[in-house]
């Protein structure tokens, strides 16, 4: 027993940067509360940069010094799956009100409500693209499970492509239909339509910024197989986004937009 106490070694975590991020997360809704609140775009706008400066630095030192000092644990995994149960939650809250809304303005729905540029050709491009996204995610954290981290690189770099061009797609597709007069506050379709597809949108961002942050520390020589719970988290994130994807496009354009 006292030569297992001998031989213990503690370890006394001290870091400085949490410090800055909490600080950017701080500065943030006092930015928008200068913004909107104080009428003061100045001041927030000086606000809201510096606080993305603290969160930037303070994030990449944070994760620079986890990768250099810190033990990768694996309870990464288990907290994205209660991250998702908790996204789940949100998305389904917005799918209930749509179809409630569906269901009690069935007839003025279907008569008034649909625009005319509103079909399918685009959700179905769209979905084809968070397909290959999905299957170029899935090999790139194979390929860094085996230790072949260019090969890695190259099919998180595809997947970012994909993301990309499915947001940069997506974004067009609404300045159409804003510009055929389908806005957010045209009726309850267009606030549901923009709702849905703007949050799923903006977990596609969020998936993106994620990948930005493993590319980063891969190329680095951070992330190998074995310590790569980022990597893992972030793929499930993403197939989360992707199968998330189906039920956000069935809603907004198969059960919203069919005139039946």
């Amino acid at each position: 027993m006292a030569h297992e106490v001998a031989h213990h070694h503690g370890e006394h975590e001290v870091s400085f940067w949490p410090l800055p991020v909490g600080i950017a997360i701080l500065l943030t809704p006092i930015a928008i509360t200068a913004q909107f609140a104080w009428k003061n775009p100045m001041l927030a706008l000086i606000l809201g940069g510096v606080a993305l400066v603290l969160a930037i630095i303070g994030l990449a030192g944070w994760a620079n010094e986890f990768f250099t000092v810190g033990h990768d644990e694996g309870y990464g995994n288990l907290g994205i799956y209660f991250f998702i149960i908790s996204e789940i939650i949100i998305f389904g809250t917005v799918f209930a009100a749509f179809w409630t809304a569906r269901a009690l303005h069935a007839d003025v729905w279907v008569s008034q409500w649909i625009p005319e540029a509103m079909n399918l050709k685009m959700p179905i491009i769209l979905t084809l693209i968070l397909w290959a996204s999905s299957f170029t995610i899935f090999k790139a954290e194979q390929a860094m499970h085996h230790g072949e981290s260019g090969k890695s690189v190259v099919f998180l770099l595809a997947t970012m492509f994909f993301g990309l061009l499915f947001a940069v797609l997506h974004i067009m597709e609404w300045r159409h239909l804003w510009h055929e007069g389908f806005t957010l506050s045209s009726n309850m379709y267009g606030t549901g339509f923009y709702t849905l597809t703007g949050i799923h949108t903006s977990h596609v961002i969020v998936g993106l910024v994620m990948q930005a942050y493993v590319l980063v520390f891969t190329l680095a020589g951070k992330i190998t197989p074995d310590k790569m719970t980022i990597f893992r988290t972030t793929s499930a994130y993403w197939h989360f986004v992707d199968v998330m994807w189906l039920l956000v496009a069935s809603t907004a354009y198969v059960v919203g937009g069919l005139k039946i």
